[in-house]
């Protein structure tokens, strides 16, 4: 395989989790909460004020564009409170310079309070809540310390955003059981106030054995002996799911809310860049640095073999340009599996994560994401409604236009009626009943009638 190993990229992400893998709650599918047996013996799980002005000076100066944007996740961030996000943005504005800061905030919303609130909306933050759908199903997995449920709280939470009027978008995790309930999570989330969804399938695996770190959830290149977990969404599961939503979204929202899955695959199609590493061609451009400064190769390899240097001793630029991070992004499009390559559908998802490619095809072929089946029955779906977006797109005319395109279609389709009830409205226009009016014309008659009213929209006698 031939891999290049070029110099820092002009600008690449690194989600930040200035308190670690700590949080409040204790989500069953959560892949990151076991992850504090890495970091065992350190001081505390926060970024402390001297380690998070280098984080936040070096990544500012690595960023090679005129926006910068931080986002801090976690665990669960809002547990170091909002005082520290207050010096954090008294950093950021020291060493900006002329660049614009963006920041992004991704919290479970049960320690958002007034304060909390106003400070978002005073500093443009974006905020992201994690809620999986209605109350039965948001409450079936998401729980707190305690085994309390937690839906509730959240809907306090997301109440105080929109009472600041703060900018958010939902975070849903789709996993086992919200998969079967499609349009009862969509139209849930357009209920309470979302605009822009993301709709996250989880997938994970238990090792029989867990190796020398201790931890039980596994990324794709584990070698042992693994199960997938009994609450990961199925493949045809997650792409009925998709594939639900999708039918309500193109018929009525287009352009009035956004799903993460819609718009990057009418990205891929049009031959633009999806914004999204789960379906770009390459990855290796978002990075994740955990409280202590260790920086990892991503979000869902935050592994001792993926663990790219600290911050406290190596620049971003030098972490970012190291030939061992060049070829982990370079593997997603390297390491395709033949039946990937061989897939009509490839330039829609690029073989998707390479962290859920540790299935097999029929034919034993190792190597292709878990949720491959989905994807392609997701894709074969939504392929005439993307390829009209796309020629709208190239138009330079607005996607939106589907939602007309498909009611013309529908009812040109629809099997005209040729009978009708004595006492009904005269299909002529006339207004007066059908027993009064036309009911004396031959079926061919009739037809032709229908057939005028039709195309000029009037009748003549």
């Amino acid at each position: 395989m031939d891999f290049h190993f070029p110099v820092t990229p002009p600008s690449f992400n690194v989600m930040v989790k200035p308190a670690g893998p700590l949080c409040n709650l204790d989500c069953t599918y959560c892949y990151y909460l076991e992850k504090k047996s890495i970091f065992d013996g350190s001081p505390g799980f926060k970024l402390e004020e001297d380690l998070l002005e280098r984080f936040i000076k070096d990544y500012i100066e690595s960023q090679n564009v005129p926006v910068v944007s931080f986002v801090w996740q976690g665990g669960e961030p809002a547990l170091l409170g909002v005082d520290y996000y207050k010096k954090a943005v008294e950093i950021q504005q020291k060493y900006a310079g002329d660049k614009k800061i963006e920041n992004s905030f991704q919290t479970n919303g049960l320690l958002l309070d007034d304060d909390f609130c106003r400070f978002f909306k005073e500093n443009g933050f974006l905020v992201g809540i994690s809620i999986d759908g209605p109350r039965k199903l948001h409450d079936h997995y998401r729980l707190d310390k305690q085994g309390q449920p937690t839906w509730e709280r959240v809907m306090e939470g997301i109440g105080l955003l929109k009472k600041h009027g703060v900018e958010f978008n939902t975070l849903s995790v789709v996993n086992r059981k919200t998969a079967n309930h499609p349009l009862e999570v969509y139209r849930f989330l357009k209920k309470i106030g979302s605009n822009f969804m993301q709709f996250l399938p989880v997938v994970e695996r238990t090792a029989l054995d867990p190796g020398s770190d201790g931890l039980q959830l596994v990324h794709q290149g584990f070698d042992g002996e693994a199960n997938v977990t009994n609450w990961s969404v199925l493949p045809e599961q997650y792409g009925t799911f998709m594939r639900t939503i999708f039918d309500e979204w193109v018929r009525n929202d287009v352009g009035r809310y956004y799903v993460q899955l819609f718009d990057v695959t009418l990205a891929n199609w049009a031959g633009a860049n999806p914004g999204l590493c789960v379906f770009s061609e390459q990855c290796g451009t978002a990075a994740v640095m955990e409280h202590n400064g260790n920086v990892y190769s991503c979000d869902h390899y935050v592994y001792e073999d993926h663990l790219l240097g600290n911050i406290r001793n190596l620049s971003f630029s030098d972490m970012m340009a190291q030939p061992r991070q060049a070829m982990f992004g370079q593997e997603k499009k390297a390491g395709l599996s033949s039946t990937c390559r061989a897939c009509s559908f490839r330039f829609a998802c690029h073989g998707d994560c390479p962290k859920h490619r540790f299935a097999t095809t029929a034919h034993g072929e190792a190597g292709v994401s878990y949720l491959c089946a989905g994807y392609k029955q997701f894709f074969a779906h939504v392929k005439p409604y993307m390829d009209y977006m796309t020629k709208e797109l190239k138009a330079k005319r607005p996607p939106a236009n589907v939602m007309h395109w498909i009611r013309n279609k529908e009812e040109a389709e629809k099997p005209k009626k040729t009978s009708f009830n004595r006492n009904e409205a005269c299909p002529c226009g006339s207004g007066k009943k059908f027993k009064h009016c036309h009911i004396a014309v031959s079926p061919t008659e009739l037809k032709m009638l229908l057939m005028h009213r039709q195309a000029y929209g009037h009748a003549q006698h």
